[in-house]
């Protein structure tokens, strides 16, 4: 038998090391299994006059994100929502903000056409994967940047059927154009044109205004003066509502036209009882159980905002982004764009693909709605 004085130190150190290798161990083991935090981000306008638009698209984001984060995504997601108040420099500051960050790996933005052409430069500089949720500019995507995409038809997909309709079954081949100066008005005011006159059309007058624009009677009172059977504004919601309302004032009692960039509560709520009777566009998303779930949950989830119709535009964004992360990882950005490009996604919006410049590829049909009873309704 050995001496017990000597054996007790010796027990001690003994479990005294095993217990010391065990934690080590035990460490070890949660490192290795351990979820990696990473951060994806979201740009929109959450202030000013189109912050509906963009806090629907940003709670869309969110949710997207909580899913994943609560359905076994390998990677914990952090969520980076950011504010471009519908304003080019804000949004690149945003942008910076993001690339800058090393923790992110993709990004989703912008329903402002003016603010994703400013941004976009600075996404494909620094390689960051980054979706398009609303901003419907064709230059967007005919610069084929290898890290963009975009969810949402382009404003010519809108134009062509609503320049048909006007024509056809408005039945107003006389009309006056009323736009932005900025991308998104020039556009505007250049596709509709083209598709109205291959339809028949004739345009008495086209008259461009900055943005901001708070009195329009000037030029209302010129094309009055052509008697005009419509309308046609390119240009978004706070214009839209005013040009609306000083049309009533100054009895122009025709239809006001226009695609998706005003159809929102707030052109409504500008406009006053003179927005009844405005018409505009919007691409027709068919109905599917996942889209159903979608809004389901969003109810649940009790947002303190309502949905806006490009909610489900930034949640499709989104997965399609996540899904992409989960194939490649998230140490490749460039692969992960290249997937992004590649996918086959079955969501909200349908089955989405995107073309050689990332365009969707969905089928764009329109749906008319008109304001009637101080609402939108279908036409």
């Amino acid at each position: 038998m050995g001496n017990p004085k000597t054996f007790k130190p010796m027990t001690r150190r003994f479990f005294t090391a095993l217990a010391t290798a065990a934690v080590m161990g035990a460490a070890s083991f949660g490192s290795a299994t351990a979820q990696e935090t990473i951060k994806i981000g979201f740009i929109g306008p959450v202030s000013g006059g189109n912050a509906q638009q963009g806090l629907g698209a940003r709670n869309g984001f969110l949710l997207a994100v909580e899913q994943a984060n609560a359905g076994g995504y390998p990677y914990k997601i952090e969520p980076v929502a950011l504010d471009d108040a519908s304003d080019p420099q804000t949004g690149v500051s945003a942008a910076l903000k993001l690339v800058n960050d090393p923790g992110v790996v993709g990004a989703i933005g912008h329903w402002n056409s003016p603010v994703a052409l400013a941004t976009i430069p600075v996404f494909n500089r620094y390689q960051m994967p980054f979706i398009v949720w609303g901003a419907i500019s064709p230059k967007i995507t005919e610069q084929n940047l290898p890290v963009v995409t975009r969810v949402t038809p382009t404003l010519v997909n809108e134009n062509m059927p609503l320049a048909t309709w006007v024509a056809k079954d408005l039945k107003a081949t006389k009309i006056a154009i009323v736009s932005d100066t900025n991308d998104y008005g020039k556009a505007n005011t250049d596709s509709f044109s083209e598709f109205f006159k291959n339809d028949g059309g004739e345009i008495l007058a086209s008259e461009a205004v900055p943005v901001g624009t708070t009195d329009f009677r000037a030029i209302l009172t010129r094309i009055k003066g052509l008697s005009p059977e419509a309308i046609y504004f390119g240009g978004v919601i706070t214009e839209a509502g005013i040009l609306r309302k000083q049309m009533s004032e100054l009895g122009l009692d025709i239809p006001l036209v226009g695609i998706s960039g005003f159809y929102d509560p707030e052109f409504i709520k500008i406009a006053g009882d003179a927005a009844n009777g405005t018409l505009v566009s919007y691409p027709k998303a068919a109905t599917n159980p996942k889209q159903e779930a979608m809004y389901k949950a969003y109810e649940e989830r009790k947002f303190a905002e309502p949905t806006s119709p490009y909610t489900k535009y930034a949640f499709d964004a989104t997965n399609i982004l996540l899904q992409a992360i989960k194939e490649k990882g998230i140490e490749d950005k460039a692969a992960i764009a290249e997937a992004i490009r590649a996918i086959k996604y079955d969501g909200v919006l349908g089955v989405t693909t995107f073309d050689e410049n990332g365009q969707t590829q969905v089928p764009v049909e329109i749906q008319i709605k008109e304001v009637k009873g101080g609402a939108w309704t279908d036409r």
